[in-house]
């Protein structure tokens, strides 16, 4: 209902302040729904990898994988993905993320009937693959569709609407994916010894199927809705088509760009690694059941939604660089609670850092392509590949936990990933560019 409220307010002082431009408003709520469907299975691998643990015995280094199969295919299609729309616009790109992630969703089928875990990492590359081209057409068309003075905060109106896809995902995952069934050793043995065990944890792998079915059967609907929508030339593609002058070369004379790939990496390991073993963490240091740690990850992905909208408005009276600074200093002393105070304190605190984790995506995004005109295609998929933070810091991440024994150890790394935002917050967003000659 609060979502709903902010939503509303939202909506109307997006038409007043003519954020979106007269005769757009189609394809903004279209590409802004996209923002909402990959929030659906990005953070549905957080109730996979405490699924997985289960269902295919695994460590938490194990798990983690999942992140790492997920996040590599943002970093391996980036940059085709830049390359076909740089030929064929951001609408193409749109329609090939689209069916690439219904395809991706329609393997987790034959994935659980295999029963092998790789096949599943395989799915999730697919699915990641066409994530890579929505996130690398809808992030820069959403920020040049209207006045580049409210580009960040038109981008953070639009990603209002991921976390509460996220929060549909996890909240999906924990009703239907979590059977509740937790086994003591006692209680494995027992089934083992009477032939059961392996039927039990195929029925909890052949649970995963169906909500990814649904992601799949929602996503093409939107590739038909959105290849018969007209879209609207803007920016960049308005200014210089195909005429190949974007390049790679010319982005290294923009500081303020490079260090914003260093800060998305850096965030979104963070941020991957905070949800991934937010489960974990507290069943850990409260004990409590799977479903209840499953509401408690909702909750958090409820909090970072509110934040990505209450913070969207702020940003009509704090520049975007500095209330993302301020945050970001603000999570370095919440996960320094987390670390040292696991339990209940350190679960809080935790929990709170969502709100002011909220705006730091879209916003590194926006600052680091300002200014790029003909490049930001190219410079927006570099940016998007940025994402392989999550697939490197949630490993390590499980290596901590593991080799220290306490999973609030592990939180170190986030806590070191706001640190570098606030750099960038500071600093790096405020570098000029070098000069240079065409």
């Amino acid at each position: 209902m609060l979502v709903q409220t902010v939503g509303k307010a939202q909506y109307e002082n997006l038409n007043s302040s003519r954020l979106v431009p007269k005769g757009t408003m189609a394809p903004f709520v279209l590409v802004t729904a996209l923002f909402f469907l990959w929030g659906l299975p990005n953070n549905l691998n957080d109730v996979l990898i405490r699924q997985f643990m289960k269902s295919f015995q695994l460590t938490r280094f194990q798990a983690g994988l999942i992140q790492s199969a997920f996040y590599c295919g943002y970093f391996v299609l980036a940059t085709p993905a830049a390359l076909l729309m740089r030929r064929f616009g951001y609408k193409s790109g749109m329609i090939a993320g689209l069916c690439l992630l219904g395809t991706g969703t329609i393997l987790f089928w034959p994935a659980a009937v295999v029963g092998q875990y790789w096949c599943f990492l395989l799915a999730l590359f697919v699915i990641a693959s066409g994530l890579s081209f929505l996130e690398t057409a809808s992030n820069p068309f959403i920020a040049q569709l209207g006045e580049p003075e409210s580009a960040a905060r038109r981008l953070n109106f639009s990603q209002a609407f991921n976390p509460i896809g996220a929060i549909a995902g996890v909240l999906a995952g924990t009703l239907f994916i979590f059977s509740g069934v937790e086994l003591t050793s006692r209680q494995i043995a027992s089934m083992k010894a009477a032939q059961t065990y392996s039927q039990y944890l195929r029925n909890e792998t052949l649970r995963v199927v169906n909500p990814y079915l649904l992601i799949g059967g929602l996503a093409f609907f939107l590739a038909f809705l959105i290849w018969r929508c007209r879209f609207p030339a803007v920016a960049t593609e308005s200014i210089d088509g195909f005429s190949g002058n974007s390049s790679f070369s010319n982005l290294l004379h923009h500081p303020h760009f490079l260090t914003a790939i260093c800060a998305q990496f850096m965030y979104v390991g963070a941020q991957v690694g905070t949800w991934s073993y937010f489960i974990q963490y507290v069943q850990e240091y409260t004990h409590s059941p799977e479903k209840v740690a499953g509401y408690f990850l909702t909750g958090t992905l409820f909090v970072f939604g509110i934040g990505r909208f209450i913070s969207s408005a702020l940003m009509g009276k704090v520049s975007a660089s500095k209330l993302m600074g301020l945050y970001s200093v603000i999570n370095v002393v919440l996960l320094t609670i987390g670390v040292m105070a696991p339990g209940w304190t350190g679960l809080w605190t935790i929990f709170l850092s969502s709100f002011f984790m909220s705006i730091m995506y879209p916003t590194i995004f926006a600052l680091g392509i300002e200014g790029l005109r003909g490049n930001t295609k190219i410079a927006a998929s570099l940016i998007i590949m940025a994402i392989i933070g999550g697939a490197i810091l949630t490993p390590i991440m499980g290596l901590i936990s593991q080799r220290s024994g306490s999973i609030a150890n592990a939180y170190s790394v986030p806590l070191i990933g706001y640190m570098f935002v606030a750099l960038y917050a500071f600093w790096g967003a405020h570098l000029r560019p070098f000069k240079y000659q065409n």
